[in-house]
């Protein structure tokens, strides 16, 4: 979930579904693998697109040796300040409408029973312009339920909205008004109460670094970044929808439909994630070529790979195939013969959903960058 409401929008992308991205991913299909991988096989280098490592503040993708991202790798945001608290002066709010508000301290939250899920966590933007392509990570997030937290608090008939306020703030003229507000984001009750939600307080077995919500973060497997709000400080059950500026006014998608002959301009806020792959990187040991990738954004059926104008072809998926929440890394063998070619890359997820091709409507009629998941081309020369 970038900042980047300075960037003029007119300098980027409209779509970004078919936005260049320098990525490079060691294939893990077995463990003992992605070592062999660096030291035996090279990698041929994309001949289009921005390099690996390009802009700060995204991962390194050629330097990836696991499948768990490196707590040190994962990507950072901020939208106001990135607040220094002091957890024993850190507490909880749990209030609005529910029957017993309450207020927790982080001893509290850790006291409940602990758990963990794998997810890829994608910022809204990624792949929406041509120098932000690495702002998805994978880790290992621990915590407890926010279900059993309001379940505690015990919501009223007339809730239907839970909203997270972040310590994080900042001034906003909203009509010629100046006012001090919290980064905030919300979800339906119904969201809101699945029991993959997690409050967290780890990554990666750790606990939570200050620049990724220490001492307590909202953890939304399936959503996007921007939804995972982190230095939660409050969270408010309400008989309203939400309106604030990162729900209503940033990180909103402007898309086009095709009805009856016209199109019909929609406007949708960022949250649940969309399915998405990349061919990552072409490795050869001299003798085969092997194309490498990754999947993400929905519970991951299937890939598969065109060269050039060919057929699809199958991948095979490694690591992550069967975790809903996380990345699926694939691979393909190719019998690559000299020359240039393209390499593209779709994935399906269990629902049958398949991620879009540039000419889809989804992504052709697509006026900003967020929710870039269309089908993603490479070009290569094989000599």
């Amino acid at each position: 979930m970038p900042e980047i409401s300075n960037v003029t929008r007119r300098d980027l992308l409209i779509r970004g579904g078919t936005a260049a991205a320098g990525l490079a991913l060691f294939p893990s299909d077995i463990a003992d693998r992605i070592l062999r991988v660096s030291s035996q096989e090279a990698v041929i280098p994309w001949i289009d697109g921005p390099q690996p490592g390009g802009r700060a503040n995204t991962l390194d993708w050629q330097g990836l040796t696991s499948w768990v991202t490196p707590t040190e790798d994962l990507f950072r945001v901020s939208h106001y300040n990135i607040p220094e608290i002091d957890e024993n002066d850190w507490s909880l709010e749990i209030g609005g409408l529910v029957n017993r508000p309450r207020t927790f301290s982080l001893e509290q939250i850790k006291a409940l029973p602990k758990e963990e899920v794998a997810f890829a966590l994608e910022c809204g933007g990624n792949r929406g312009f041509p120098t932000f392509v690495g702002a998805v990570h994978n880790a290992r997030w621990g915590g407890t339920s926010l279900r059993r937290v309001l379940s505690q608090a015990g919501i009223q008939d007339e809730g239907i909205e839970v909203v997270f306020f972040g310590t994080d703030e900042g001034v906003e003229e909203i009509r010629g008004n100046e006012v001090t507000q919290s980064f905030a984001r919300s979800m339906s009750l119904e969201d809101a109460m699945d029991p993959k939600l997690l409050l967290c307080y780890e990554v990666n077995g750790e606990p939570l670094p200050t620049d990724h919500g220490f001492p307590l973060r909202l953890v939304a497997p399936g959503w996007y970044g921007v939804a995972n709000v982190k230095w939660l400080k409050r969270i408010e059950v309400r008989n309203t929808r939400f309106m604030g500026r990162f729900m209503a006014q940033d990180y909103v998608t402007l898309r086009g439909e095709e009805k009856g002959g016209e199109t019909v301009w929609t406007q949708n806020s960022v949250s649940h994630g969309r399915v998405n792959s990349i061919a990552a990187k072409v490795t050869s040991d001299g003798s085969r070529y092997r194309i490498h990738g990754a999947a993400w954004g929905a519970d991951i059926n299937r890939v598969e790979v065109r060269v050039d104008d060919g057929s699809w072809q199958p991948a095979t998926l490694g690591e992550g195939r069967d975790d809903p929440y996380s990345w699926t890394f694939w691979h393909l063998d190719w019998d690559a013969e000299s020359g240039e070619h393209t390499i593209t890359s779709r994935a399906t997820d269990r629902e049958g959903t398949v991620q879009p091709a540039p000419a889809d409507p989804e992504i052709a009629l697509k006026r900003t960058y967020w929710e870039s998941n269309g089908q993603f081309t490479r070009s290569i020369l094989i000599d």
